[in-house]
């Protein structure tokens, strides 16, 4: 097995007892994103001269005798989203295609404080708006179990490029499902945590009440490992949750006896594939020969919950990307008649198709005569989604759903309908609503051998309930498997 193909953890143990070097590990996946980035066009932009620097810089501490961090020399791929100073990001949009930043996000503070090893900037759907990284405007990601369809989006690149071993663990960004949905489509765990458990605090807004970053990996134990080095109070972020968190990994234990675990009626019904919903109730049967206890729940606002979800991320994002205009940063087009024409033609050449049909819907909701119709009663069905959930976790300990309705679908099949790219979220948005943490862990694979995903939600603030039923199942059914590319 090469170096590029084993998990994080495996990796951590290796480098530790010194059987290899991080600047060794490097190469080696370096080797492999030249191998095979050209059939998944997963990175934006590389950073191998600066990452090789620093891996050599953790095998000098290493030597020296320093206390390192587990994650100390492993590569990490960055969603592009993610603020990295001194390394270009861009949103996979044409409005920052060449903006540099001047700071890091709090996480990437905290990833090179843990050593972790910066591979480059991972492809994604333009302002994380989308389901299948076909909206960014540098190229689409492919999926690397089948190249002829999308990765799942917005964090396609993130979740391409760990299910292709182009990185070992990357960071992502979950809005309604972006980091769970490209997991459960290319076959890796993606965990989105509790809202304010991680700090945004140099994540490019889309929409600030949903928007959370979190981890991808190959197994659950990375994803544990990556997720106790970002989580943590901010100053910075005044959605911070002041809270002490625990080794996610350290206290990783797949003793699911007595577990109870909810489904969701509502997430099995129409629309879901038949073979997504029987693998995923296949995936709890096997919990329940572990011990765990099933029970039937309803939240009966998952209807509504779409819908709600677009009208507030649309509201959000139609006033957080006010401020690409053209003046301070970013693109400006070359030829205008004044100040506000150079305002709509700015917005109009640098933003992507997608983009703006959620600032026009946005901008709509919010309107005078339509805000109380619309935008008010959205977030008065965020409010009863939370309670629904809330009151089941009286009952239950984690609920169970398929992740998404299908399995990944071909690259152009959906781009015309995008009220079908959509329904893709039908599964995840719930989770953002109500601020709550969920992970996606692969649970099957289709005749075409593509993959399906188990989601596991949790209450507030329980990512080691949610991590340690994860690593349960992954114990019974054996966890990632490498593509062919």
């Amino acid at each position: 097995m090469e170096l590029y193909e084993k998990n994080a953890w495996e990796l951590s143990e290796m480098l530790k007892s010194k059987e290899i070097s991080s600047a060794e590990l490097t190469r080696s996946v370096f080797d492999r994103i030249k191998s095979v980035e050209d059939k998944v066009d997963a990175y934006l932009t590389l950073n191998e001269e600066n990452a090789i620097e620093t891996a050599s810089e953790i095998d000098k501490k290493r030597l020296a005798g320093d206390q390192l961090s587990d994650l100390a020399g492993i590569p990490v791929g960055i969603k592009d989203n993610i603020s990295t100073k001194g390394l270009r990001t861009t949103c996979a949009s044409k409005m920052l295609e060449n903006y540099v930043p001047p700071f890091n996000a709090t996480v990437m503070d905290k990833m090179t404080n843990a050593g972790a090893v910066i591979t480059g900037k991972l492809n994604m759907d333009e302002f994380a708006m989308g389901s299948s990284t076909e909206n960014s405007y540098f190229k689409p990601t492919r999926n690397p179990f089948d190249t002829e369809r999308i990765p799942g989006g917005s964090s396609g690149g993130s979740a391409a490029s760990v299910a292709a071993c182009e990185a070992v663990v990357s960071l992502g960004s979950d809005t309604g499902g972006s980091i769970r949905q490209p997991a459960s489509y290319c076959g890796v765990v993606g965990l989105k945590p509790t809202y304010g458990s991680v700090s945004r605090y140099g994540l490019v807004a889309f929409a600030s009440s949903l928007d959370q970053i979190g981890p991808l990996g190959r197994c659950v134990k990375d994803v544990a490992m990556v997720q106790s080095v970002i989580a943590g109070h901010d100053g910075m972020d005044a959605t911070s949750a002041y809270r002490e968190y625990p080794d996610y990994a350290a206290a990783l234990n797949a003793d699911i006896d007595g577990l109870r675990i909810g489904l969701p009626k509502e997430y099995f019904g129409e629309g879901i594939d038949p073979f997504v919903k029987q693998s995923v109730l296949n995936a709890v049967k096997e919990m329940e020969k572990q011990g765990a206890v099933v029970k039937e729940i309803s939240l009966p606002s998952t209807d509504y919950a779409l819908s709600s979800y677009y009208i507030i991320s649309s509201a959000e994002a139609s006033s957080n990307l006010a401020r690409y205009d053209g003046v301070r940063y970013g693109f400006r087009a070359e030829n205008y008649d004044g100040l506000v024409d150079m305002y709509e033609r700015t917005r109009s050449e640098g933003f992507g198709d997608e983009v703006k049909r959620r600032i026009m819907l946005g901008t709509f909701v919010l309107s005078s005569g339509f805000y109380d119709a619309y935008y008010k009663k959205a977030k008065l069905l965020q409010r009863r989604i939370l309670g629904e959930f809330t009151s089941q976790f009286r009952d239950v300990d984690v609920i169970a759903t398929p992740t998404v309705p299908t399995t990944a679908f071909k690259i152009g099949e959906n781009t015309d309908d995008p009220l079908k790219m959509y329904a893709t979220d039908i599964c995840t948005v719930t989770v953002n609503i109500a601020g709550l943490p969920a992970i996606s862990v692969p649970c099957a694979y289709d005749e075409k051998g593509l993959p399906a995903g188990l989601q596991l939600i949790g209450n507030k603030f329980t990512e080691q309930t949610l991590l340690n039923a994860a690593y349960a199942y992954e114990c019974i059914s054996g966890g990632f498997r490498k593509p062919e590319l």
